[in-house]
């Protein structure tokens, strides 16, 4: 201790006298703080009755427990904690955190699809995979009925998907590309139609194609027609902005625009093919694409692939991009889930009895059928009631909400036939959906319970079982609460003790000389 005191006093002889004096006030007041605040806590401690130790148990059992009560109503609701939220939502960008879940910056395009993907997985409201021409489809009910199929929020989303995909910001240096990017701003149809001849008379615009094929075209044989054109002006503007991508953010810009513009236009071309009954064809068009532009999964062009297959009732190929596509990490979709269940039912369905399976009990085979249609189900429970045709079927939406029943009308209204073309599949779809317990918000895939929860929970157990022990035993209670609080408080304590036998004895006689 004396060669401390004397290395302390040789580096104290660097300082002003001054500065000697500020540095043993500032170490003495810290010194005096502890020392008053252990003597408070001694003092605390020791007047402490057991009818506090019942109050302070009591108290935070119930704080805890209306805590649990709104986390669990929370979760209930919202399907996420409300502090485990709060704190990723508020707090981590006050203290300079980052969330993991926005896009990357990254020029690769390996991080393009990263982030493109974890942006549509967070979507709820998709483009319906298989929606119909406006023109050639849509319309009939129009003209037999004299009511419009689709809804004016429905064609709002397909007006804004045009933009996105179909426009840029270099359209202005292009004179049809301009005429066109006020074209799909236009709510009048015949304005749109117009406007796409009015490009068409400059030069051959892809988009223009497109409108027209979409919206003007009164079969599929001319829909077909117009995309034809629309791919040789597609590919050569694909063509020019491929080999000028890297020069900039604007041809970047102009190469993403020209590729999305072609990807939609095959693929509408092979779901023409698909509809003229060329289904080996439309099949192939598609595995093509998806070979050719594999990163575009937003397109959901698999599920075009997965319809036209079950059309050809070729099912160890659906079987193959199931494998694929069936992956947690990628966002489900009826199609995925029912067609899942399918090909299980299929090998089941034709021999299945529910009073031979009750007597006998279920075999493995039937039984991954019965847990491939309660998943199905769980994640959307509106599809077995249109498959079953105990609801009517109406023409699909070119939107879809995922999970909800428009999702279910687009699936059924497409694949109702294969269902149908199984022996069997319908019934065992009825006598599984009967028996599936169904929940008031269905869940899907099933959630663990937030940590907050669990921890709230052990939280309120404990701190209730402490209050009614408390309350049955206080003078015990008492004991093991001073005891903890001293075990607590044992490290200040020590700490105290060391400081007083470092410090002269007489401290508030050297507080007068400074």
């Amino acid at each position: 201790m004396d060669i401390w005191h004397l290395s302390l006093q040789i580096s104290f002889l660097k300082y002003s006298p001054f500065v000697q004096r500020f540095l043993n006030l500032i170490g003495l007041t810290i010194c005096l703080f502890f020392f008053c605040v252990s003597s408070v806590v001694s003092m605390f401690l020791n007047t402490l009755t057991p009818k506090f130790y019942v109050a302070l148990t009591g108290t935070s059992s119930l704080i805890s427990g209306l805590i649990l009560i709104f986390e669990w109503w929370y979760f209930r609701k919202y399907g996420t904690s409300f502090i485990e939220q709060v704190s990723v939502s508020h707090l981590r960008p006050l203290l300079g955190g980052v969330d993991s879940s926005s896009p990357s910056n990254s020029n690769t395009s390996n991080g393009e699809a990263d982030s493109n993907r974890q942006s549509v997985s967070e979507c709820k409201v998709w483009r319906n995979p298989l929606n119909l021409f406006r023109g050639a489809e849509y319309n009939r009910y129009t003209w037999v009925t004299g009511r419009e199929p689709l809804t004016y929020y429905d064609m709002n989303l397909s007006a804004q998907d045009h933009q996105t995909f179909f426009t840029c910001d270099s359209d202005h240096l292009r004179p049809a590309d301009a005429i066109m990017q006020k074209a799909w701003r236009e709510r009048n149809p015949q304005a749109r139609i117009s406007a796409a001849h009015e490009a068409l008379e400059l030069e051959d615009c892809a988009t223009a194609y497109i409108l027209l094929a979409e919206e003007e075209a009164t079969t599929i044989m001319e829909a077909e027609r117009l995309f034809k054109q629309a791919l040789k002006a597609g590919e050569g503007c694909y063509r020019r902005s491929q080999q000028l991508q890297h020069h900039g953010t604007q041809y970047e810009a102009q190469h993403r625009r020209d590729t999305n513009v072609l990807v939609y236009i095959k693929r509408r071309l092979a779901m023409c093919s698909r509809k003229l009954g060329r289904t080996r064809e439309a099949v192939k068009m598609m595995r093509d694409l998806m070979k050719e532009f594999p990163l575009l999964s937003m397109f959901n062009i698999h599920e075009n692939l997965l319809e036209s297959l079950l059309e050809l009732q070729n099912y160890a190929d659906v079987q193959a991009v199931l494998a694929k596509y069936d992956d947690i990490s990628l966002p489900k979709s009826a199609t995925i889930c029912y067609t899942a269940a399918l090909l299980k039912a299929r090998a089941v369905s034709d021999k299945f009895s529910p009073e031979a399976a009750s007597r006998r009990g279920l075999s493995t085979a039937e039984m991954n059928a019965v847990e491939a249609i309660h998943r199905a189900v769980e994640f959307n429970p509106h599809v077995p009631k249109y498959l079953l045709e105990m609801k009517s079927l109406i023409l699909p939406p070119e939107h879809i909400l995922k999970r909800g029943d428009s999702e279910a009308i687009a699936y059924a209204f497409f694949h109702l036939q294969h269902w149908k073309r199984v022996e069997g599949a319908l019934n065992l779809l009825h006598c599984t959906w009967e028996g599936t317990v169904f929940h008031e918000v269905s869940v899907y895939p099933k959630k663990e319970l937030p940590f907050f929860i669990l921890f709230t929970a052990g939280l309120c157990s404990f701190t209730a079982m402490l209050a009614l022990l408390t309350h049955q035993f206080p003078e015990l209670m008492g004991v093991f609460a001073k005891a903890f609080l001293s075990t607590l408080f044992a490290p200040l304590n020590f700490i105290m003790e060391k400081v007083e036998s470092i410090l002269p004895s007489s401290l508030w006689h050297q507080l007068t000389r400074i």
